[in-house]
């Protein structure tokens, strides 16, 4: 019998060191995305970036030899919920750092707690100006803001459509507003007169009334910021109205992503669009990461998935240069952040009135033959751009 009880006593005193080492010999990290809901693409495509990062940098060794654990928890794009998340995460869960969601109306609700809490945030994909304009010491954002999005776009507007007049379509949220203004901004300065600003409710499914306001004002350029459902039933609803202009022009986002394609089919055609980042630019890693993904869901990611993917790259190197793993530690160290990843050069800096902001460069994209192409600035170009545009009645 005592030999029975010394036997279990030391299968649970093993069992627990085994335990415990286990845990010891892991980095574990819960990410916030929406999965579900009407977001859910760029939730998946993120998670699936994130999924690629963290075998790499697992088989190279982890984190301090730590491996790398990966989890999600979906938020659906509501911010109440991204929220609850994020406080579970750092109140219960003690995660150090948080890093992840997408729209920008959740990763505010997260910067929040993660100020409140005093616990490194990195924003990934969340396009707002507002996030970085807080004097938050502990948010720190990845991806420019939207306030640069279309630097790339109203370069190629400005040097080879040469317009005199604009309209601008965009969807009532954190995003689409602070999109819409920045572009009435660079509008401005470029010296073209903006027709039209209208906002829509996202998920609309007849677009046609407002679409009837651009058509009687017979803008230049038609530009539009939008989620990826909305920015396909836009352009089939221009299409179908025979709405003409000298450019159709996208603000990242829905039209960035190969499902704009898909879904718009051809009214998608000569359509250009910010992006901020794309397969064919030579950052170090970027092919590589390109090539898993399409190898492995059969198409390559935008701009959203190369940030998520090389979100834990710089989380990875903030986690080995901090001090300690506390969140001043971590803190200090991606404060501290001047790397090259896939997604381009991180470095979070104080300038325009922005705080622990990453500033890049950005891009210009144009269907093309059914492919989202390079097109601007020039030196990146994987084609030529396409202009002048045909009207509708010239395509056949």
């Amino acid at each position: 019998m005592r030999r029975l009880i010394l036997m279990a006593t030391l299968v649970f005193v093993l069992s627990v060191f085994t335990s415990n080492l286990f845990a010891a010999d892991t980095f574990d990290l819960v990410i916030p995305l929406p999965l579900t809901g009407k977001q859910a693409k760029f939730g998946e495509m993120m998670k699936r970036s994130y999924e690629i990062a963290a075998e790499d940098i697992n088989a190279k060794g982890g984190i301090k030899k730590k491996k790398l654990n990966l989890s999600f928890e979906d938020s659906g794009a509501k911010p109440e919920t991204a929220r609850a998340i994020v406080e579970n995460l750092i109140d219960t869960k003690k995660q150090p750092i948080i890093v992840g969601e997408y729209t920008s109306a959740c990763a505010k609700a997260v910067a929040a707690v993660a100020e409140e809490r005093k616990t490194p945030y990195l924003v990934v994909a969340s396009a707002d100006d507002d996030i970085t304009q807080k004097n938050y010491k502990y948010v720190f954002r990845q991806n420019p803001v939207n306030a640069h999005y279309s630097d790339g776009i109203i370069d190629f507007i400005r040097n080879v459509v040469k317009p005199k007049t604009m309209a601008i379509l965009f969807e009532s949220s954190a995003f689409g507003t602070s999109g819409a203004e920045a572009m009435v901004k660079d509008a401005e300065k470029a010296g073209i007169n903006v027709l039209l600003k209208e906002k829509y409710e996202a998920g609309s499914v007849d677009f046609k009334p407002l679409l009837s306001k651009v058509k009687a004002a017979q803008p230049d350029v038609l530009y539009m910021v939008s989620y990826v459902m909305d920015a396909s039933l836009l352009m089939k609803q221009i299409k179908e109205l025979r709405i003409d202009a000298k450019l159709f022009a996208g603000g990242a986002a829905g039209f960035a992503i190969p499902e704009f394609i898909d879904n718009a089919k051809d009214a998608a055609e000569y359509v250009i669009t910010a992006t901020l980042w794309t397969t064919q630019l030579k950052y170090p890693g970027a092919k590589e990461y390109a090539e898993k993904y399409k190898k492995k869901y059969g198409d390559y990611p935008s701009y959203h998935g190369a940030s998520a993917y090389s979100a834990l790259f710089v989380t990875k190197e903030a986690l080995e240069k901090a001090k300690d793993w506390t969140p001043d530690g971590i803190r200090a160290a991606l404060k501290a952040t001047n790397t090259m990843t896939a997604f381009g050069p991180v470095k979070f800096e104080d300038k325009e009135g922005y705080q622990n902001q990453n500033f890049s460069d950005t891009f210009v994209l144009q269907v093309i033959k059914g492919e989202h192409e390079t097109i601007w600035p020039e030196k990146y170009a994987s084609k030529k751009y396409l202009y002048p545009i045909p009207t509708w009645r010239e395509r056949r």
